[in-house]
């Protein structure tokens, strides 16, 4: 797992550590039993302080997500990742069409996010299913 800080994003380092370790837990990138990298080793690699990682990890464990072991490291508790979510999921394939489809009509990528963002609010107000993986 190697995490990008983006500087500009107005978020968080900490909370984009949060965000990328879900990420990697709904796509299947991180299983239970896997080692998450050691502050340090973030603070290496990202340029971050160890402190904001350690905040990060501790939120995550908060969440029931991963555990700290002493001495040990920070350890994956639980998986986001849903079997129609996946890799070789079909609806992953018919979105991946789509952006394909969207790139050649000419679309940025920040007119498909705002695109995607504003098809998913209409979608899911109000109907959070996925809330209790969060």
């Amino acid at each position: 797992m190697e995490y990008r800080i983006n500087r500009r994003s107005g978020v968080a380092a900490y909370q984009q550590i949060v965000q990328q370790t879900k990420l990697a837990l709904r796509l299947g990138v991180l299983a239970p039993g896997d080692q998450l990298p050691t502050a340090k080793a973030v603070a290496q690699a990202s340029a971050v302080n160890p402190n904001t990682t350690l905040k990060a990890y501790r939120e995550l464990e908060r969440e029931g997500l991963v555990e700290a072991r002493p001495g040990l490291g920070t350890f994956v508790r639980q998986s986001l990742a849903l079997p129609q979510a996946g890799a070789d999921s079909p609806l992953r394939g018919e979105l991946a069409d789509w952006m394909d489809r969207a790139r050649e009509a000419g679309l940025e990528q920040d007119d498909v996010t705002a695109l995607v963002a504003s098809v998913m609010e209409e979608r899911y107000a109000g109907t959070r299913p996925a809330a209790a993986h969060e």
